[in-house]
């Protein structure tokens, strides 16, 4: 990859930025929060090289930024209390995890597979104005290699992630510094993530206390379940040849009735593993058992292994 860029916030900055990102790269953008790396939410192959460039090990659920509130109301469903919330802190440092509309024409790998997706309306002004220039829901983990600090200056952007990446869109120093803050609007109202809006803030806005982390009212967050969004039909791992029954999902030199990817590409493996995982299990139908080819445990390997180990581990 030719080295990253390094965008000032400019019109001229912003619409290569723009650009980049319909194309399918990868651009690092201030909100006020912390420097996000984002992609195209639609794009599978843009999601999975977010992974990529990370070194994220496992395939969690990415936050969706969006322009405005007509943005997220084509992708999820809002009740009554997030409207609220909305209307008293959207723009801002607050990320609501909420019914994802079937028809959101979002990539799989940014919601991990749930009905749900995670959407945060930014109020920085550099992010708003490349956001309205891309016309694209963009997924954006903080932009940094995976287990490190995050970054609130470009250049912790480059110092991390510089050659993996098309572009750092320079927007000055984060204001807030801290992550945002998560709720959970699928169900009762519960905290997932303290961060840049304060409990005490959302409490009064919602007339009543949020479930807060260890509350038994508190929804699972994603990712914490050792078997977690499995499909219906059994799945057996590492396998070489199907066994009667089974659909086998190839992978390189294994091929199967379906193939994550026959040039053995990790990253397209990891674009293509959502959906066909919903594809065998269709293919394998009532009682029908799937079977997945090798993966190696490197790079966004890892990340597929994981996913795959959560949906074969024993159902509760």
């Amino acid at each position: 990859m030719p080295e990253t860029l390094h965008l000032a916030a400019t019109s001229d900055g912003i619409a290569q930025a723009a650009a980049l990102l319909r194309a399918g790269g990868l651009v690092a953008m201030p909100t006020e929060t912390v420097y996000g790396l984002a992609a195209d939410a639609r794009d599978d192959r843009a999601v999975a090289r977010i992974y990529a460039a990370k070194n994220r090990p496992a395939f969690n659920p990415l936050i969706v930024h969006l322009p405005d509130l007509a943005s997220a109301e084509r992708i999820a469903r809002l009740s009554p209390e997030a409207r609220a919330l909305a209307a008293s802190f959207w723009p801002g440092p607050l990320t609501m995890v909420l019914p994802l509309r079937p028809d959101a024409g979002l990539s799989p790998l940014v919601t991990a597979g749930l009905d749900t997706v995670a959407i945060r309306l930014p109020a920085h002004l550099v992010a708003r104005d490349l956001l309205r220039a891309a016309g694209i829901p963009l997924a954006a983990p903080s932009a940094n290699p995976s287990g490190r600090v995050s970054p609130t200056r470009a250049e912790h952007v480059l110092a991390g992630l510089s050659g993996r990446i098309e572009a750092v869109l320079d927007g000055g120093a984060c204001a807030v510094g801290v992550e945002s803050t998560i709720l959970g609007l699928d169900g009762p109202p519960a905290l997932l993530r303290p961060g840049g809006v304060p409990v005490e803030a959302i409490e009064a806005v919602l007339g009543a206390p949020l479930a807060l982390p260890g509350d038994p009212t508190l929804p699972k967050a994603p990712g914490q379940l050792a078997s977690h969004y499995a499909p219906e039909a059994r799945l057996r791992l590492n396998a070489t040849e199907a066994r009667a029954g089974e659909v086998l999902v190839g992978f390189g030199p294994v091929a199967g009735a379906l193939t994550l990817s026959a040039q053995g590409d990790l990253l397209e493996a990891a674009a293509n593993l959502f959906h066909l995982l919903r594809e065998a299990d269709a293919l394998a139908g009532p009682g029908g058992a799937i079977a997945f080819a090798p993966v190696p445990e490197t790079g966004l390997g890892l990340a597929i292994n994981d996913r795959l180990r959560r949906a074969a581990a024993p159902r509760p």
